[in-house]
């Protein structure tokens, strides 16, 4: 695939941006600035040119700047593969996200097989001890980054099982109208099941022996013991479901239920007994194992985005952690609010100082201390 990284990024009426056009040169970027001043908003723009809603999930008319309310647009020229795209994402008032690709159209799944974006923030640092739907969400970007399609079989997945909890809810609707939408659901779903283990297992593999972050042992959880793997049985187990699900009136088993556990290997704790800290190491172990395995199935490391992960490393682990994305060779954004969290990157990272003034961000390069 050869090397990722944004060369040229350009934010137009983003949140506290006005305008911030950035050149970059594919090492890691140290962003630094006070709380509130624009940092994460660089972030999310980034997270922007991969499918979805970004780091922050939010929706396109939650990102419009304010109070201007004109639209919001990321550009970017970005090398992939050995090649170098221009991409483009905007969205108007009262609209959805658009997507353009070296001047065409496309849709945002198409994101996926040129730019694979990995991200911590701190809002998952509760991943492990919050709801099975977050770990879920990380699991299935997880397996994006490795194979692109996932996304479609999920969009496919959702979209039968919404039509399916319609009619369970009417009840009403024929057994060949319902085997229909079960057989689409099951066809997605043993698509999703399979990427979701494949995935584990790369993860699993990359992560190698206990170093700086402790490694983490995983397991997908399907939520239901007799839940099949294979489409055949997931079809034939929805059929058998049916009436419970009607009396529920939304289907109660599947993947969409799936949840994944985590233990830190080293001390046979489950993640969610671990401390705050140690639940922390864990995440950053799994985005530095997703990284290593891309570089052994593409060729190359995703683009990292770690949001204030700096503040809550002692020395020896940040010191760590910038060494391994280095070695790495990926193209790390992180932010800060301090210059002297990224005195480590001395030499070896671009630095930007984001300052904010009347609800403005403005951005410049500075050197890393």
């Amino acid at each position: 695939m050869g090397g990722l990284s944004l060369l040229e990024l350009t934010l137009s009426h983003f949140r506290s941006h006005r305008r911030a056009q950035l050149g970059l040169d594919g090492r890691p970027v140290a962003i630094w600035g006070p709380n509130g001043a624009g940092k994460t908003n660089i972030l999310e723009a980034i997270s922007l040119l991969s499918p979805g809603r970004g780091l922050r999930r939010a929706t396109a008319d939650d990102i419009i700047r304010k109070p201007e309310g004109l639209g919001w647009k990321v550009a970017a020229v970005l090398q992939s593969g050995g090649q170098v795209h221009e991409v483009e994402t905007w969205a108007e008032p009262g609209a959805g996200r658009q997507v353009r690709i070296d001047g065409k159209a496309a849709p945002q799944v198409t994101l996926g097989h040129i730019a694979r974006i990995l991200w911590l923030v701190p809002a998952m640092d509760r991943l492990w001890i919050e709801g099975a739907e977050g770990r879920r969400r990380f699991l299935d970007r997880m397996a994006m980054s490795f194979e692109p399609g996932h996304a479609d079989h999920a969009l496919a997945y959702e979209k039968a099982m919404r039509e399916r909890n319609h009619l369970l809810r009417e009840e009403r609707g024929d057994a060949a109208w319902f085997a229909a939408l079960e057989a689409r659901m099951a066809e997605a779903g043993a698509e999703i099941i399979a990427a979701r283990e494949r995935t584990l297992d790369r993860i699993g593999a990359a992560q190698g022996d206990e170093g700086a972050f402790p490694r983490a042992d995983l397991a997908m959880l399907e939520g239901d013991d007799g839940l099949p793997r294979q489409a055949s049985g997931l079809a034939a187990f929805w059929a058998d479901t049916r009436r419970r699900d009607m009396a529920a009136g939304r289907t109660l088993a599947g993947p969409h239920r799936a949840d994944m556990a985590a233990v830190y290997s080293a001390k046979g704790v489950p993640a969610d007994r671990c401390s705050t800290g140690e639940q922390k190491a864990l995440l950053i172990s799994l985005i530095l194992a997703n990284a290593r395995a891309l570089i052994a199935d593409i060729g190359a490391p995703p683009i990292l985005l770690l949001d204030e992960v700096a503040a809550h490393l002692d020395a020896a682990r940040r010191a760590a952690l910038y060494d391994e994305i280095c070695g790495l060779g990926a193209q790390a954004f992180m932010t800060g609010t301090g210059a002297e969290l990224f005195e480590g990157l001395r030499g070896r990272a671009m630095g930007l100082e984001v300052t904010e003034s009347g609800g403005t961000s403005a951005v410049a390069e500075r050197e890393v201390p």
